[in-house]
């Protein structure tokens, strides 16, 4: 089993930045791809990034690419997400995921089998 705590949420205005932590527990971290998703209000929980074991390679949503950066630290047993340029449609309850290694590379929410319990993130306008 993997214990998934997020950190950072919070209610910012347009344009400001956010870092989101989330500090992992319970197995060998760098054994894990790591994701970020969120979940706004009536909507379904959608992909943010992903980031390999080694932090080598990542993806992102077209919707946040350039603005959004995930990052790891392995010695941590954490993954961060940056938040730049937000907007009030960033507004969510984000997550962050796993799953083993051995797990083919995806960015849909079925892929990952561990989850946090959600930060929540408000841009007001």
């Amino acid at each position: 089993q993997v214990q998934l705590v997020e950190f950072g949420g919070g209610l910012v205005q347009a344009g400001d930045s956010l870092r989101l932590s989330c500090a992992a527990s319970g197995r060998t971290f760098s054994n894990y791809i790591m994701g970020w998703f969120r979940q706004a209000p009536g909507k379904e929980r959608e992909f943010i990034a992903t980031i390999s074991p080694s932090g080598s390679r990542t993806d992102y949503a077209d919707s946040v690419k350039g603005r959004f950066t995930i990052s790891r630290d392995n010695a941590k047993s954490a993954v961060y997400l940056q938040l730049n340029s937000l907007k009030p449609e960033d507004t969510a309850v984000y997550y962050c995921a796993a799953v083993f290694t051995g797990a083919p590379w995806t960015i849909r929410r079925e892929g990952y089998d561990y989850w946090g319990q959600g930060t929540q993130v408000t841009v007001s306008s």
